[in-house]
């Protein structure tokens, strides 16, 4: 029985707030696919809890577990893949110089860093969608190559392919924003 009342909580704080949830996180992420993956968190956080009814303020709670969710991804992509997207070019010369890595004290680089994101951001609209993808799940999103290949039910060696590729576009799209830091 109990069961049953916390699971209509749970239909009723979807029915009451999922569109109103939906448009806070929508407003703070970059596309409908990052907030509709917030908003699932959201939800799959609250299932997940004994007795809903206890909540005093249901409202609140949603609303602050989504910014805090928020919080989570936007530090991922800004601290974890910095680190990660230092790669080497054939001549074993790295692709992006290590002052890209955060420091949130220095007005300088955080202007530096945020051209850099936005030029990323820019070079990976420009891949095709499979490409892009995989790009953003390993390299963001932390997922393992294979992980990918299962999700997308592809062969592993499709998956390498199509991170090569992308990884090789955003090599050639940011050599001259490279160029450009290191020569100032």
């Amino acid at each position: 029985m109990e069961a049953m009342a916390n699971q209509q909580n749970i239909i009723s704080a979807i029915s009451n707030y999922s569109r109103q949830l939906f448009g806070f996180i929508r407003s703070r992420v970059n596309s409908n696919e990052d907030a509709e993956d917030i908003l699932q968190d959201v939800w799959f956080q609250l299932s997940r809890l004994p007795a809903v009814e206890t909540i005093d303020n249901i409202s609140g709670w949603l609303f602050r577990v989504a910014r805090n969710r928020i919080i989570d991804k936007s530090r991922k992509k800004k601290t974890g893949f910095i680190e990660d997207f230092i790669y080497e070019d054939e001549d074993g010369a790295p692709l992006l110089p290590s002052f890209m890595k955060n420091d949130e004290t220095d007005p300088e680089m955080q202007s530096m860093q945020k051209v850099f994101w936005n030029e990323l951001m820019d070079a990976l609209e420009e891949l095709p969608e499979k490409q892009r993808n995989v790009f953003i799940w390993n390299e963001i999103e932390d997922m393992t190559l294979q992980e990918i290949a299962d999700r997308e039910n592809e062969n592993i060696k499709t998956i390498i392919s199509r991170k090569h590729y992308a990884v090789k576009h955003l090599r050639k799209r940011l050599e001259n924003l490279y160029n450009e830091f290191l020569t100032d």
